[in-house]
């Protein structure tokens, strides 16, 4: 524990294992399920033409919702909860990492730069798959045109369209019959080039921020409200750092490019340089409360699984 910071750092000698991973499934899950929808607009934002379909972030939640009911916000969530996985892998690496640098360096920034960047690399060889299931999923509906693969959906009395029984499954057997086994691993580099970047920027940043806000803020301002606060701004930080590759990505994985760097440059020619913005907006409103309640739900699981030898060596 670095003694000369304002904020203490819990690292992942201090934490009790099995209370760690036992509540941080549920806390995972939870994260996951508030900020889909937001995860599903931005998705349909970056792989439009322009501003054929939607004209922004609001615009597409109300045409999503009017089209699709709030269903059509979580096409493809039941695939994407096997991201639990990822995300156990994520802390794991990340609190692992961190003590294995330690030994070489007793700078946080070191620390949480590394961690950060190793922690996404292991993380994102697990979601891949899944983000490419889900996502050709997330696309169905009002966005169909704009992918190679079609479900069958329902059409309701009201004309919303309705999920139909093993959509997944056969999404999976497409994936399959057009690319093979590397097709689930399609824009693999471009998420690698997005999300290490991004994680690696993510906890620096948030560290900083929230030392910086404790030095601004009143002796007896609770450590957690300030991390509530440094991780929005960490994270609205990191998203305009890394928003062109997440463009990328996301055109790589549903239209089925193979060349990171031709749909740079295509994406670049077509739309200019606002065209590596899209979805910013959108990323940055699910980093909001992504955030808030990553951080406060992260740092309140890590506190409740202080050994208890230490609970009252701490002062938060």
């Amino acid at each position: 524990m670095q003694q000369n910071r304002n904020i203490q750092i819990i690292e992942w000698e201090d934490l009790d294992k099995r209370k760690f991973y036992s509540f941080g499934v549920f806390m995972t899950m939870t994260i996951r399920a508030t900020v889909y929808p937001a995860t599903l607009i931005r998705t349909r934002l970056q792989v439009q033409k322009g501003k054929s379909l939607y004209n922004g972030t609001f615009d597409a939640f109300f045409k999503i919702l009017r089209a699709e009911g709030v269903q059509g916000l979580y096409r493809g969530f039941m695939v994407n909860t096997f991201t639990l996985i990822s995300g156990q892998a994520y802390i794991t690496t990340y609190e692992l990492v961190r003590k294995y640098v330690s030994n070489y360096s007793k700078d946080n920034t070191v620390k949480s730069l590394v961690a950060g960047g190793a922690a996404s690399l292991v993380a994102q060889t697990i979601t891949v798959p899944i983000d490419v299931i889900s996502q050709q999923l997330m696309m169905q509906g009002q966005g169909k045109h704009l992918t190679r693969f079609r479900v069958k959906l329902k059409t309701e009395a009201d004309g919303k369209t309705k999920m139909a029984f093993g959509q997944t499954r056969n999404m999976i057997a497409q994936i399959f019959a057009a690319d093979g086994f590397r097709g689930f691993y399609r824009g693999y580099v471009a998420s690698l080039l997005t999300y290490i970047p991004n994680s690696a920027v993510w906890w620096p940043f948030y560290h900083f921020y929230a030392e910086q806000l404790s030095k601004m803020a009143p002796s007896d301002c609770p450590h957690l409200l300030l991390q509530a606060m440094a991780g929005p701004l960490a994270a609205a930080t990191a998203s305009t750092v890394t928003n062109p590759m997440d463009v990328v990505r996301a055109r790589v994985q549903v239209e089925g490019r193979t060349s990171v760097i031709e749909t740079f440059r295509h994406l670049l020619a077509e739309e200019g340089f606002w065209g590596m913005t899209k979805g910013l907006s959108a990323r940055i409103i699910s980093s909001i409360p992504t955030a808030i309640v990553m951080v406060v739900g992260y740092e309140t699981l890590k506190r409740v699984s202080l050994r208890p030898e230490l609970v009252d060596s701490r002062h938060w």
